[in-house]
């Protein structure tokens, strides 16, 4: 699976952007995913999980309130509110060969694919 994220740029404190993911099959849509994001000097981290079908979700603490993941036939996606300096991260998409309860993708490097990432900026 070949996974294409976009969507990220440069947006001030409290504005919005919202990041998109293709993936290469269609089987996809059989399959959780997620979105994780990687700061410069840190690790990567965990921000939004959801289930095959798109009826379950689970956020990381920091990002709840303030994003959405959602996904339909052909894409994914995280729409990102109310913006922070401190969600300045490479975002990249994944996808999980499986179905899983979704607390099991906060921790640790769960997923099986990634997308190559996409840039967010937040200037304070």
């Amino acid at each position: 699976v070949q996974l294409q994220a976009s969507g990220g740029g440069l947006v001030q404190t409290g504005g919005s952007l919202r990041l998109s993911c293709a993936a290469s099959e269609r089987t996809f849509s059989s399959y959780d995913m997620g979105w994780l994001r990687q700061a410069p000097g840190k690790e990567r981290e965990f921000v939004a999980a959801i289930s095959w079908s798109g009826s379950s979700t689970y956020y990381t603490d920091s990002v709840k309130g303030r994003f959405t993941i959602s996904r339909d036939n052909a894409k994914m996606y995280l729409q990102m509110n109310s913006l922070k300096p401190e969600d300045t991260a490479v975002y990249y998409c994944a996808v999980k060969r499986g179905r899983y309860r979704l607390s099991y993708y906060a921790t640790g490097d769960r997923y099986d694919y990634w997308g190559q990432g996409t840039q967010v900026t937040v200037s304070s």
